[in-house]
């Protein structure tokens, strides 16, 4: 039998790794997803724009936050990114919870967070997608906006691929093609189903 709340799976993977086209694929089995970057979209679009505005005068405009001066504002300063994370992450974590007690009668879940093991959000089993560096570096350069610069210090805020996949349960490789992607999206959640019954 198994617990009462859902078996909670995480996602993640460096910038460019294909982590967001992966959840899409735990979806579409009908898995819940619990899109982390989607609920600060939404933060910066409302519950957290006063604070943001006080706390980093000139970021936003017309009533949301203005992402691209917010991070010109904090690229380059640790303690302005600190400050920033320790308003955005309370806010995003009770946004889970209510995403979690919505889904509690599901038997997996899907939290994809970009910064999880960073952050050290609990979850019961961790997917990593992964890309070689190459294969990486292009997806990153063709991105609008994006220079060597920005990929430099996204990179260095991010635990490295490497040691992201020492730590993962699961690791999906994103670099042979949907398909491939898409069995190894199953065979995970094949193998966590096993684990739930055998519970």
């Amino acid at each position: 039998m198994r617990e009462a709340r859902p078996f909670i799976l995480g996602l993640t993977g460096s910038i460019g790794m294909g982590k967001t086209e992966t959840a899409k694929l735990f979806a579409a089995q009908g898995i819940p997803v619990f899109d982390a970057d989607a609920a600060i979209h939404d933060l910066y679009a409302g519950a957290a724009v006063e604070e943001i505005g006080r706390e980093f005068p000139g970021t936003t405009r017309n009533g949301v936050v203005d992402r691209a001066a917010l991070s010109a504002a904090v690229t380059n300063d640790p303690a302005a990114l600190a400050r920033l994370e320790s308003l955005m992450h309370p806010r995003v974590a009770a946004m889970r919870d209510r995403f979690l007690q919505a889904h509690r009668d599901a038997p997996i879940v899907l939290f994809d967070i970009p910064l999880l093991l960073e952050t050290g959000v609990a979850v019961d089993a961790v997917v990593v997608a992964s890309a070689p560096a190459e294969v990486q570096r292009v997806r990153v350069m063709a991105r609008p906006g994006m220079s060597e610069e920005k990929f430099a210090a996204l990179l260095a805020r991010q635990m490295s691929d490497a040691e992201k996949r020492a730590q993962a349960h699961y690791v999906v490789m994103t670099d042979k093609g949907l398909e491939h992607a898409r069995e190894q999206v199953k065979m995970i959640l094949a193998d966590i189903r096993n684990k739930i019954c055998a519970k």
